[in-house]
């Protein structure tokens, strides 16, 4: 059981490390002007729901396990993720705006936001990893 929850996380934490990509290279992609606002914004916001349902069913599942720590690691993410799509303004596109992207720096934090989590989901694809290991040796 232990070892089919790591191996869920394992292929769900595949899959968001892919997504960090795909963010990254989008939003760098309009960084060098490659794609216009809206049709980045567009592609970006098409991922923001699938990207929060997978971190929060990494949550789920370590908290169902009863895996605290990884619990607690992931519940930030998770809560940040959740609080980032109710707090899209009123008439905007959604969590990627073309028409504020450009403004404040909202590129460059957007930019900085995908590289945080790129490097959590790495970490946590390797504590999956030795968990998922540790588990089947155990077994």
């Amino acid at each position: 059981m232990e070892a089919a929850v790591f191996i869920s996380s394992l292929v769900d934490c595949c899959a968001l490390i892919f997504l960090s990509v795909y963010l990254i290279i989008t939003l760098s992609d309009l960084e060098c002007d490659y794609i216009n606002a809206r049709a980045c914004c567009s592609k970006l916001n098409k991922w923001v729901i699938p990207e929060m349902i997978a971190q929060a069913l990494a949550t789920v599942l370590m908290l169902v396990s009863m895996h605290w720590f990884v619990f607690l690691l992931n519940l930030p993410v998770a809560s940040w993720n959740v609080y980032r799509y109710v707090k899209v303004p009123m008439g905007n596109m959604g969590v990627y705006d073309p028409t504020e992207i450009h403004n404040r720096g909202q590129l460059k934090s957007h930019m900085k936001e995908a590289m945080i989590k790129l490097g959590f989901h790495l970490l946590c694809f390797f504590i999956y990893l030795y968990s998922m290991i540790l588990a089947l040796i155990n077994d």
